[in-house]
């Protein structure tokens, strides 16, 4: 008999190489995986339609689907974060100078509001720099993953056609807001000064992490099958396992419940007065489904 075939949309990091490459593999199932570029493509489906069994998954775009009572439940698994601090920028053909405290009544783009990197971007600049959030002209270009939300009244829809890249570089808008899009660009310069060390001076403050993409499966699998979901989180350790973190160095892509709930906690609250979410969601309830499941 052959085994049952799960699909899975992932993104290939050094954590998870061992599970694409096959060298992590189970005896039970097999994995159908969907790298799909740019990974983000892949949560608007399973949010919405829960198309693969096994997702990568925005935080921010989990916590809505649990808003809007979606059948699927997080597993906890770290599979992205990134310290976010650079990810606001400005075009040097444009402004000299753009700071902080700069920013009211400037035009920053966004590809959503809903956008993991730019929370976490607007809760940098509303809580290490006093940002007013509806003070700026926030433009988006997409709506979000879930079709239940609503944008905020202060946030704007570019014109239909409109990218944020070329907007940023022609001027249009006064910062965007980037992720693995960032361009390589000298003249393209960080809107928070010297954000890489603002960055790692957050998390030696704060010890959390940004998450940026967690792991979750479809409500179906795991409550019909739970101990194949017990199996798919043992099987992303042991991806990770075989990528050890170096030594000194922070462990971006944590596992495990204890680990990730402060992080997870800022996660919610952020939401929350980002009006991405409608109240804050306890951890115990987020995690309530696969940790009787896990148990870890």
């Amino acid at each position: 008999m052959s085994n049952m075939t799960l699909s899975c949309a992932l993104k290939r990091y050094a954590t998870t190489e061992a599970l694409l490459n096959g060298t992590v593999k189970s005896a039970n199932f097999d994995f159908e995986f969907h790298e799909i570029e740019p990974i983000h493509d892949a949560f608007k489906p399973m949010a919405r339609e829960q198309k693969f069994d096994v997702s990568e998954m925005a935080v921010f775009t989990f916590l809505q689907a649990y808003a809007y009572k979606k059948p699927i439940v997080m597993l906890p698994v770290v599979l992205a974060s990134r310290f976010q601090h650079g990810c606001i920028v400005y075009n040097t053909d444009f402004h000299k100078e753009l700071t902080p405290d700069m920013l009211p009544g400037k035009k920053v783009g966004v590809r959503a509001y809903t956008q993991t990197t730019g929370a976490w971007v607007r809760n940098i600049l509303s809580q290490e720099h006093g940002l007013d959030l509806e003070s700026v002209d926030w433009t988006i270009f997409e709506g979000a993953h879930l079709a239940e939300y609503q944008e905020p009244s202060f946030v704007t829809r570019a014109p239909a056609g409109t990218k944020l890249l070329p907007m940023l570089m022609s001027g249009e808008i006064d910062a965007g807001i980037l992720g693995n899009d960032l361009p390589d660009d000298p003249k393209i310069k960080a809107v928070i000064p010297d954000a890489k060390n603002a960055g790692l001076a957050w998390h030696k403050k704060t010890g959390l992490l940004p998450i940026n993409h967690i792991l979750c499966v479809k409500r179906e699998l795991l409550q019909s099958q739970p101990e194949t979901v017990r199996e798919i989180y043992d099987l992303f350790v042991k991806s990770k396992e075989a990528a050890p973190v170096a030594a000194g160095a922070i462990d971006m892509r944590p596992v495990g419940y204890d680990v990730i709930a402060p992080s997870l906690e800022l996660v919610v609250q952020l939401a929350y007065e980002q009006k991405i979410i409608p109240e804050r969601y306890a951890l115990d309830d987020l995690f309530k489904e696969s940790r009787a499941i896990l148990g870890v």
